[in-house]
């Protein structure tokens, strides 16, 4: 049923962090509307979606960079999109 795409155990665990993430998001945007909005390192103020969407943006050209130079493994891009994201949260 679902051959159309190469379904891996990593491909299924992105998606499934994604739409946590997004739901998590969600659900704390419906309990606290309006509370997350700041200004960061960056002099932009952003909310706490604007900041996942930097932080999956960030980690993807990480991966896809990582790839291009180095090849695999995985695991330092790994640790350095989790920094980001840590990063993103905290300070932008």
């Amino acid at each position: 049923m679902l051959t159309w795409m190469a379904w891996t155990w990593p491909t299924g665990a992105f998606f499934i962090a994604l739409f946590t993430a997004m739901a998590i998001i969600t659900f704390i945007e419906i309990k606290k509307p309006g509370t997350s909005e700041r200004k960061g390192a960056l002099g932009l103020t952003t909310t706490r979606g604007d900041r996942l969407f930097l932080t999956l943006l960030g980690s993807a050209y990480v991966f896809l960079a990582w790839l291009g130079i180095f090849g695999e493994p995985l695991w330092v891009p790994l640790g350095i999109s989790l920094a980001w994201g840590v990063f993103c949260f905290w300070k932008v």
